[in-house]
């Protein structure tokens, strides 16, 4: 079976990969948790996460959740049809996303995309 969507992890410029450190942060089990929905993104396409997805209104970025105790964010942008890029991961205490966390991922895309769309 071929894999319906590509994920890719934003990399910094100067090499860094922030979803990679955060993942390094935090524990094995939250890891497993995390990397699971990321693997069915891969393996089926958005649709199969639908309950873990959710738009961040007034942008063009959407969030992963993993919810329960964890509370993990990923937030991320569709590149195309069949691909996201993952932008900025945290793990949320608030009831709303805080702008700080929206503002870094955004900056991260605008990067992204001059980079690698505006050419």
């Amino acid at each position: 079976m071929l894999p319906q969507y590509t994920v890719y992890y934003y990399t910094s410029i100067q090499g860094n990969n922030p979803i990679k450190e955060f993942l390094d942060s935090i524990s094995e089990q939250q890891q497993t948790k995390l990397l699971k929905i990321i693997r069915y993104v891969h393996l089926y396409g958005l649709n199969a996460i639908l309950p873990h997805v959710r738009k961040l209104s007034g942008t063009p970025l959407w969030e992963i959740r993993v919810l329960g105790k964890d509370n993990i964010r990923t937030i991320y942008a569709v590149y195309t049809k069949n691909s996201i890029v993952l932008l900025h991961a945290f793990i949320k205490k608030k009831q709303k996303t805080p702008l700080r966390d929206i503002g870094t991922a955004m900056k991260r895309y605008e990067d992204w995309k001059r980079r690698y769309l505006d050419k």
